[in-house]
């Protein structure tokens, strides 16, 4: 008997989860099955309740339902209470459900170990204030940058991020309009902003010389805040295809307790037709 496990989300057609799995699955060995379940928005806990009635173990979940995953935790790993957030369930046999939040940890991952980026003393931006940005402020934090803010549309939500905590790092949180005259050498976009196909209203001059944007939506020909960035004079820019693939492997560590390796995975989808 093969072991199932799923990503939800909505929309979903688009992931790329299922191969990821798969291919962990088969460099370790491991005996499972994965596939994309499109939740309706209306009852996300419905479906993680017959996935798990139809013998699930485990579930990945993307946007939209990561907070409303959260809330449906039986028991929440410190990480994920730390983010709000959970983009990993796992399901006991007692019908209980263990979230967890393996975003920070795969976009670190994808940041330091994949692209070299140095985080300790950086000036870092996070662009938005939802499931996505949440799961990435404590490992970004931990990082040791030289501070930390957070912009969104809704200036409210995003201090009511930065507020959940505390440390010896500046933490900020504002509208976007309130960055005029600031620069940072990251900026990460965890807004659906890319899904949707559009542009943010970000003022000019964001880029310091030889930053990073680094948009945490994939797309083979680039993102609409990748091309922004690009344009508003960012020196690099990297899509979250990595950030994917890596928080996938902490999730598998969490199912199977075996890490995979990524290198080759994350290198078979950039050059996948």
């Amino acid at each position: 008997m093969q072991d199932s496990y799923c990503v939800f989300g909505n929309p979903i057609a688009h992931s790329r989860s299922p191969a990821i799995h798969s291919a962990f699955a088969a460099s370790t060995g491991e005996n499972l099955s994965y596939r994309a379940i499109l939740a309706p928005l209306d009852d996300f806990a419905g479906s993680v309740r017959r996935f798990m009635a139809a013998g699930g173990r485990g579930a990945n979940v993307t946007v939209p339902f990561k907070e409303e995953a959260y809330r449906l935790s039986t028991h929440l790993s410190d990480r994920a209470r730390q983010a709000g957030a959970v983009n990993t369930l796992s399901f006991a046999a007692d019908g209980s459900i263990h979230g967890d939040n393996t975003d920070g940890a795969g976009l670190l991952a994808d940041l330091q170990n994949n692209l070299g980026c140095t985080l300790a003393g950086r000036r870092i931006l996070l662009l938005g204030a939802g499931g996505a940005a949440r799961g990435a402020v404590a490992p970004l934090l931990a990082a040791h940058p030289a501070c930390l803010h957070i912009a969104n549309r809704n200036a409210d939500k995003a201090d009511q991020l930065a507020a959940r905590f505390h440390g010896d790092v500046p933490l900020h949180g504002s509208s976007f309009a309130a960055l005029a005259g600031q620069q940072f050498d990251l900026v990460i976009n965890a807004t659906a902003a890319s899904l949707a196909g559009e542009p943010l209203p970000l003022p000019a001059g964001l880029f310091a010389p030889d930053a990073l944007a680094y948009d945490m939506m994939y797309a083979r020909d680039g993102t609409p805040f990748l091309a922004q960035a690009q344009a508003q004079g960012a020196s690099r820019c990297a899509d979250g295809l990595g950030m994917l693939v890596e928080q996938a492997a902490e999730a598998f560590f969490v199912w199977r307790g075996i890490r995979p390796a990524t290198a080759a995975v994350l290198s078979q989808l950039r050059h996948a037709p």
